[in-house]
C-alpha cells in the first residue's frame, strides 16, 4: 500500500511538472515575441543551473553574466554570474533583460580578455582551474565559452563565439587559451572573419592564443569511432567534422595570424596506448595530428588528453607564452 502511494505520489508530481513547463511554453509562444513586456520577467521562476551542458551555447557574456541558446528548442535564456536563470524567452527578451541588469561591459583592463574553450563532449567547467590560474597572473577579464559541443557544427559554434566576442568592449583584447575542439571552433572564427569581413575589427584584436592537445589535422580517433555507426549520434556533428568529415570543414579553417604555441600531450609508448590512435599522443590526438605550420613552439608534456588544461606545469608555461606575446 505505501509503495502504491508513492507511486501515485511520484506520477502526480511529474505530470504537475510536465503541465506547468506546456503551460509555459505555451503561453511564450503565444504572446512572448509580441508583448512589450517581456515574458521572461513574468513567468521566470530564479532557478539554479549548471550552466549549460551540451544544450546550451553562449551567444552574449557580459561580466559574467551570459545569454544562452537552447539547441534543441532554440529559445534563449540570461545566467546571472552564479549560474542563476534570470530570465528566458526570445533573444530581444533575454538581451532586454541583460540591459536592465547589466547596462554595458567593463571597460578594458590592462591584460586581454582571456577567452578559454572547451573540448568535445566537456563544458566551460572543465577550464574553471585554467580561469583560476589566469586570475592569479593578473588577467582579470576570462570568458569561459561554453558551447553545445555535441549539438551543434563547428561553424554554428564559431558564429556563438563571434557574438560573445563582439559583445564585449570595442577596444577590448583578447587572448585565447583551446583545448582540443575549442582550436576548431575558434580556427573557424578566424577563417569566417577572413573571408565574411570583420567591422568589429575581432583579429587586429587579438594577441595571442595557446592550442591545447589542438586536433589541427583532423581526428583518426574520430574517424574510426565513426565507423561503429552510432558515434554521431551520441557526439555530434561537430565530431563528425574532426572524422570523416573533414576534408570539408579544413578549407573554412584558418591558421592565426597572431602568435600561437601549441601543447601537445606525448605519453611513453607502450605505457598508455589508445588502439585508436596513431603513433606518439595524448591517448586521443596524435603528436602528428596537432602540428599547424606557424606555431611559435610545439611544447610536449606527458600529459593525458583530458587533463592537459588542468595541469600545473602546462598551466604554467600557457601563461608564460602569453604574457610574454601580450607585452606592450
Amino acid at each position: 500500500m505505501f509503495s502504491l502511494i508513492c507511486r501515485r505520489r511520484l506520477t502526480q508530481c511529474i505530470a504537475g511538472c510536465l503541465l506547468f513547463w506546456a503551460v509555459t511554453f505555451a503561453v511564450h509562444a503565444s504572446v512572448g515575441q509580441t508583448q512589450s513586456e517581456s515574458v521572461a520577467k513574468k513567468l521566470n521562476v530564479p532557478l539554479p543551473t549548471i550552466g549549460g551542458a551540451q544544450l546550451w551555447t553562449d551567444v552574449v557574456f557580459r561580466n559574467g553574466y551570459r545569454v544562452q541558446r537552447n539547441e534543441m528548442t532554440n529559445h534563449y535564456r540570461l545566467l546571472d554570474k552564479k549560474n542563476v536563470r534570470r530570465g528566458w524567452g526570445t533573444k530581444e527578451d533575454a538581451i532586454s533583460l541583460l540591459d536592465e541588469l547589466c547596462p554595458a561591459p567593463d571597460p578594458p583592463s590592462e591584460k586581454p580578455i582571456a577567452v578559454l574553450l572547451h573540448g568535445l563532449m566537456r563544458t566551460d567547467g572543465s577550464m574553471k582551474s585554467l580561469e583560476k590560474a589566469f586570475h592569479e597572473d593578473g588577467y582579470d577579464q576570462t570568458i569561459r565559452f561554453g558551447y553545445a559541443s555535441t549539438r551543434s557544427t563547428l561553424a554554428e559554434s564559431a558564429v556563438a563565439l563571434r557574438s560573445v566576442l563582439e559583445s564585449q568592449h570595442p577596444n577590448a583584447e583578447f587572448c585565447f587559451v583551446g583545448h582540443s575542439m575549442g582550436n576548431i571552433v575558434t580556427r573557424h572564427l578566424i577563417g569566417d572573419l577572413q573571408r565574411d569581413g570583420d567591422p568589429a575589427q575581432i583579429l587586429p584584436r587579438c594577441r595571442a592564443m595557446v592550442m591545447l592537445g589542438p586536433p589541427n589535422q583532423g581526428a583518426m580517433i574520430a574517424r574510426r569511432a565513426a565507423m561503429t555507426g552510432v558515434f554521431e549520434w551520441f557526439a555530434g556533428p561537430g565530431a563528425m567534422e574532426l572524422g570523416p568529415r573533414w576534408d570539408e570543414v579544413q578549407a573554412q579553417l584558418a591558421t592565426p595570424p597572431f602568435p600561437f604555441a601549441i601543447v601537445a600531450g606525448r605519453l611513453e609508448l607502450g605505457r598508455v596506448r589508445n588502439p585508436l590512435v596513431d603513433g606518439e599522443s595524448d591517448f586521443v590526438v596524435s603528436l602528428e595530428e596537432a602540428q599547424l605550420e606557424g606555431a611559435v613552439v610545439v611544447q610536449e608534456f606527458p600529459v593525458l588528453h583530458s587533463f592537459l588544461m588542468d595541469d600545473k606545469d602546462v598551466q604554467g608555461w600557457t601563461l608564460r607564452f602569453m604574457d610574454l606575446s601580450c607585452e606592450k
